[in-house]
């Protein structure tokens, strides 16, 4: 017996691929000693407060969770001197994401981003039968002025990723209010602001203040990134009431684990955890940073925990060859010369130097195929 056929839309949608989790490279190539800077995930780990709230909510596991997320809201509101009416939780921001798409898209509705930008935009489109809409980014950069041009009366979403995956760089205050100034009523601005907390840029637009000013604008924000929760799935958007309170019409029951919700609270409470990595990625980043250059390889300044790195030469045998070392790092659609490399700790960015250096030399010797059949 077939199954049911699956309509087109959802057929043509592409899969999330994560970055080659440590256990997949140990059982595909048997190795133990493995560095992975693939995810963008924070090297130093969550704050020492974590471990204690997550012994304590654990004697809670035969009972659901708080479905509102009352304390962990609470929390959020007192961090951002926002109120809880303000704050959505979800099960990581792409949760959200997903709860955007569901409540304004309809068929034929337009969701519009840059390209290469965050791929589960495309699915807030897809799954709701839109149409997705993307306009090149300009010197690794959203084009906001090219993206202006190609809003229409079906455009209902618009993902900014600031700083935007996967090239870390960021679009400033004036750039956006002059963007914003351009869209309609009907359109929503999701600022995804997953690595807000390392940016150090004067220009970077604290895109409260447009909330403030009553504009269709919806933040979204992680505990995945900077507070190195990524296994528990935490993130949360910032919006005017009303549209807040239409996504919570979407929204799951209990979305949100009890662990979750008390390792979040858990991270706001340290007033060090984000300074610690905000100035350990910095220090690193410039490491890597030197290395590039001595190493004659372009990269892209970032505001990010990444940096996406030109290796001059197709990507692929470089990433697959730095695996069997031992070495993780991304290939991205789109760069087929670049490498996206999280920012490790500074053992682990001297390692991926070394292999890097070492592949790059391996392949400039190795005796050129082209043209071979």
């Amino acid at each position: 017996m077939q199954p049911p056929r699956v309509p087109e839309h959802i057929r043509s949608l592409r899969p999330y691929v994560p970055g080659k989790p440590i256990e997949e490279v140990e059982r595909e190539l048997g190795l133990t000693d493995i560095v992975k800077l693939a995810s963008n995930e924070n090297p130093l780990g969550p704050s020492p407060r974590v471990a204690p709230a997550l012994q304590t909510a654990a004697k809670g596991l035969a009972l659901y969770p708080d479905g509102a997320c009352f304390a962990l809201s609470n929390a959020l509101a007192a961090h951002w001197d926002v109120q809880p009416e303000n704050l959505i939780i979800g099960n990581g921001s792409d949760e959200i994401i997903h709860y955007l798409g569901l409540t304004y898209v309809q068929p034929g509705d337009q969701v519009l981003t840059g390209d290469p930008s965050f791929v589960r935009y495309e699915a807030a489109a897809v799954l709701n039968n839109g149409e997705f809409v993307v306009t090149p980014l300009q010197d690794h950069r959203f084009d906001l002025a090219a993206m202006a041009e190609r809003i229409t009366d079906r455009t209902r979403l618009i993902f900014i990723a600031n700083p935007n995956n996967p090239t870390g760089t960021i679009v400033g205050r004036r750039e956006v209010e002059r963007f914003l100034d351009r869209v309609p009523e009907q359109a929503i601005v999701v600022m995804d602001e997953a690595y807000y907390e390392y940016v150090d840029d004067a220009e970077y637009p604290q895109s409260w203040n447009y909330v403030l000013d009553g504009r269709n604008v919806v933040i979204l924000r992680t505990f995945s990134k900077i507070y190195a929760l990524a296994a528990l799935r935490v993130g949360y958007g910032m919006a005017r009431p009303e549209i807040i309170q239409a996504l919570h019409q979407v929204r799951e029951p209990f979305n949100v684990n009890s662990l979750a919700q008390a390792a979040a609270i858990a991270s706001l409470q340290d007033p060090d955890q984000v300074r610690r990595s905000w100035v350990s990625n910095r220090e690193n980043r410039d490491y890597l940073y030197g290395e590039f250059r001595r190493l004659g390889l372009p990269y892209v300044e970032t505001q990010a925990n990444f940096v996406l790195v030109d290796v001059r030469q197709p990507n692929k045998p470089i990433y697959e060859a730095l695996m069997r070392r031992g070495v993780i790092v991304r290939t991205l659609g789109g760069l087929p010369t670049f490498l996206r490399v999280t920012i490790g700790r500074r053992s682990d960015n001297e390692r991926f130097i070394r292999d890097l250096e070492a592949v790059l030399a391996e392949n400039s010797a190795a005796p050129s195929t082209a043209g071979v059949a």
